[in-house]
């Protein structure tokens, strides 16, 4: 029993360690937002109220907007700038495209998932834990794969129902 509530203490101390983190990187980030493990944010990312991180890494120089109520598994990786093949240089210069991406409200990316630049993910839509999502997703759908495709979507009334009702975790 003592070894538990050790654990629950020393989890929530990391908790409010790696939130305050979080706070002082990134441009914005709502309340009752937790940052469960250790994440890495830009001063160009912005994050709404009630999301949950279990490991996040964000880069580059490009804007991202990551909704309410977002959920996301251990290491995931959101990349907003690459390097620019169609430069001065092979395989590719010294000056990067940059390109923002916009998460929408009650997201869940399954763990290891990547996000590349130029992305908007539809609201309450579900990505598949190893993914790598090229393009945009709609809103409900459950995609998954290398690129990640839409190959199922969530019961839209249900979700919407369950949306009116306020039932967040």
């Amino acid at each position: 029993m003592l070894r538990n509530t050790v654990k629950t203490i020393i989890k929530r101390m990391l908790t409010g360690f790696f939130t305050f983190c979080a706070k002082k990187r990134a441009a914005f980030i709502g309340p009752n937002t937790k940052v469960n493990a250790h994440s890495s944010f830009t001063s160009n990312t912005y994050i709404g109220t009630n999301c949950h991180f279990n490991g996040m890494e964000i880069g580059g120089k490009g804007k991202v907007v990551i909704g309410n109520n977002f959920h996301s598994g251990k290491e995931c990786m959101i990349i907003t700038q690459n390097h620019n093949y169609e430069g001065e240089a092979i395989p590719y210069d010294n000056t990067f495209v940059v390109k923002e991406i916009v998460i929408k409200d009650n997201v869940w990316l399954g763990s290891r998932v990547i996000v590349l630049g130029g992305v908007t993910i539809g609201e309450g839509a579900i990505i598949q834990a190893g993914s790598v999502v090229v393009s945009d997703i709609p809103n409900y759908a459950i995609a998954g794969g290398h690129p990640a495709k839409v190959f199922s979507s969530r019961n839209a009334e249900h979700y919407e129902k369950l949306k009116a009702e306020n039932k967040f975790i």
